[in-house]
C-alpha cells in the first residue's frame, strides 16, 4: 500500500511505514502501550486511605488521552502532510520560553495564576488575537484544572496569592 505524498525535497511515492508521521505516531504510541502496561503493577490503596482515585487510575486515562490524540494527528497527517522545514518557527521557541516563565510563576507567584498565564500566552503566541478568547481562555481553563484536581483527584493546588486565598 504506498501513501502518496507530494512535498518539497521528499520523494512522491513513499511507503506508510517509512514515512516521518508514521514513524513519530509509532514511537509515541509504543512508549504510551508500554506505560500504560506498567500501571497495572502499580498497588492498590485501601478505601480509607484513598483520597480521590486510585493512583493508576490517572496515569492510565492520561495515557488514553495520549494513544487517542496521537491516532487522531496521525489521521490528520493523511489529509495534510506534515512539511519538513529547515529553521523553527518563532512560535515554538516562544512557547518554551512560556514553559520557562510557568515554572518560575508556580513557584514564586502562584500555580493558579501561572496556569492562566500559560494558556493565555499559548493561545496569543499560536495566532489567537480576539482579546475576548484569550480573557475567556486564561481564566475558564485554570478554574476547569483546578475544579478537576479538586473535586475529582482529591488533591489541593500549591499555595500561592490566589490559591490560599480559596484555601484560607
Amino acid at each position: 500500500m504506498k501513501h502518496d505524498r507530494k512535498n518539497k525535497g521528499t520523494k512522491l511515492n513513499s511507503s506508510l511505514f517509512f514515512s516521518t508521521e508514521f514513524k513519530a505516531c509509532f514511537v509515541i504510541l509504543f512508549f504510551s502501550i508500554f506505560a500504560f502496561f506498567i500501571t497495572f503493577t502499580f498497588d492498590e490503596v485501601p478505601p480509607i486511605l484513598n483520597r480521590g482515585i486510585q493512583p493508576a487510575t490517572f496515569p492510565k486515562a492520561l495515557l488514553i488521552l495520549i494513544i487517542s490524540l496521537t491516532c487522531l494527528v496521525y489521521y490528520f497527517s493523511f489529509k495534510s502532510p506534515w512539511t519538513k522545514k529547515k529553521k523553527l518557527e518563532k512560535p515554538f521557541f516562544l512557547t518554551l520560553f512560556v514553559f520557562i516563565l510557568f515554572i518560575l510563576i508556580a513557584k514564586f507567584i502562584d500555580f493558579f495564576l501561572a496556569i492562566g498565564t500559560l494558556s493565555f500566552l499559548v493561545s496569543y503566541f499560536w495566532g489567537e488575537r480576539k482579546i475576548l478568547f484569550l480573557l475567556l481562555v486564561s481564566i475558564l481553563f485554570p478554574i476547569i484544572v483546578f475544579i478537576f484536581f479538586e473535586t475529582i483527584l482529591g488533591l489541593r493546588f500549591p499555595g500561592g496569592i490566589i490559591t490560599n486565598l480559596y484555601y484560607n
